[in-house]
């Protein structure tokens, strides 16, 4: 499969992921706020990758007047569902279709790997106004909690994927070099175990197996979680990592 046909495939699963996937803890936005000098209130913002909105409405919700920018028509539908009043234009962060100069800050939620850093750099700074904000924000699971580690071997073993692939991956996840702040906050949540899973189900690499192969290793997480936490609530632990930079 491709990188393609993998960004393609959350538009089939748009509700899957509005749903089940962990928005950002408010120690984040504070950051994001702290780092750029200025408050998120008013700031005109650019949501590139916006998806389903959740970093869109916790943005909104502060204050800013964001505009969301998200390549997948499935993903805008859904967007468009929860957050009618914020408005959506169909673009991805290699070219954005937005005028030069006109925002305080460009946010990217567990996107940027979609992007070729290349293009996607220069877009960002060409949209920002002097002194605007770049932010990328992503969560991951907290590989140093055991339960996780174990889940995230597994998943590994699954799709046959090597250490050299992973440690590409989280080259790609956010970006790097001369002048960004990287800050992280561990955090966590408490969810029903059919959450847990749907939100493993929700990545691309379960959405492009297809349903029955997925099925079938997600059956036997269930019995796995089950005997962990036999009262059905799973605590989900993560890092969540902001890069920042200044035009």
């Amino acid at each position: 499969m491709t990188a393609a046909s993998h960004a393609r495939s959350f538009d089939t699963a748009a509700a899957l992921y509005a749903a089940n996937r962990p928005s950002y803890p408010p120690a984040l936005l504070d950051a994001v706020e702290e780092l750029s000098g200025r408050p998120l209130a008013g700031a005109r913002t650019a949501d590139v990758g916006a998806g389903t909105g959740l970093l869109t409405a916790l943005l909104a919700a502060r204050g800013a007047r964001v505009v969301a920018v998200e390549p997948g028509g499935g993903m805008a539908a859904e967007f468009r569902r929860a957050l009618p009043g914020v408005p959506v234009v169909r673009g991805d962060g290699d070219r954005l279709p937005l005028a030069s100069g006109r925002f305080d800050l460009v946010t990217y939620a567990q996107a940027w790997h979609w992007t070729d850093p290349g293009r996607s750099v220069p877009e960002a700074l060409r949209v920002l106004r002097p002194g605007g904000t770049l932010a990328v924000l992503r969560n991951d699971s907290d590989e140093s909690v055991g339960w996780i580690a174990g889940q995230a071997a597994r998943v590994r073993r699954f799709f046959g994927v090597g250490q050299e692939a992973v440690e590409a991956a989280r080259a790609r996840a956010l970006p790097s070099g001369p002048g960004f702040t990287r800050r992280q906050v561990r955090w966590s949540r408490r969810v029903p175990l059919e959450t847990h899973l749907a939100n493993l189900a929700s990545h691309s690499d379960f959405l492009v197996i297809g349903e029955e192969a997925a099925g079938a290793f997600l059956a036997g997480e269930r019995d796995r979680m089950d005997a962990l936490f036999p009262g059905g609530t799973v605590e989900e632990a993560y890092v969540a990592t902001l890069c920042l930079t200044l035009r």
